[in-house]
């Protein structure tokens, strides 16, 4: 063997341990960073947080923002339809001791109270009119603010009527 063949040997022996410990120094970098990095996430907790941190609302604009906004309330109108109140339960007492009596049992916002002289004046004017301002919300002339359905979108119409029916035959 020549000696040139000899170095060749020496040189290029240690190039192959510098490139094995280089190899071995990756393998332990990798393995510390696979240690670090945290693990996944369920995706559960991930579909919660997302759900948690999402936008309150849209902006809509142009003519495109209000078909988007109009879709968005017959969707939101929609879904409170199909959610009955009070287990579709058309018992006047039950809605008006859950809902009504709230401003109606001490006239609070101006509503009228079960007296003769609560409801008396508007009873004049017909059950039409009261179903009316009942179903669409009200504000009087005296401040007195009615807001639609009670403020309880669920409420059917049907309850509304047993409802203000109720009231009207219990007005003392």
């Amino acid at each position: 063997m020549r000696n040139y063949d000899l170095e060749f040997l020496k040189h290029f022996s240690m190039v192959i341990g510098f490139l094995v410990l280089v190899t071995l120094g990756l393998i332990v970098g990798a393995h510390f960073l696979h240690g670090s990095i945290p693990p996944e996430a369920n995706p559960n907790a991930v579909k919660q947080t997302e759900a948690r941190i999402a936008p309150a609302g849209a902006v809509y604009a142009g003519e495109t923002g209000a078909a988007a906004q109009a879709a968005a309330q017959a969707a939101a109108a929609a879904a409170a339809a199909s959610q009955v109140a009070y287990g579709g339960s058309t018992d006047g007492q039950v809605i008006f001791d859950s809902l009504c009596g709230a401003c109606h049992k001490n006239g609070t916002g101006g509503a009228p109270t079960l007296t003769a002289a609560g409801m008396g004046a508007r009873a004049a004017k017909g059950k039409d009119t009261l179903y009316k301002h009942a179903i669409e919300g009200f504000t009087g002339p005296d401040g007195g603010i009615m807001p639609p359905k009670g403020g309880n979108p669920a409420l059917t119409e049907e309850q509304i009527h047993a409802t203000v029916d109720w009231m009207l035959d219990h007005a003392k």
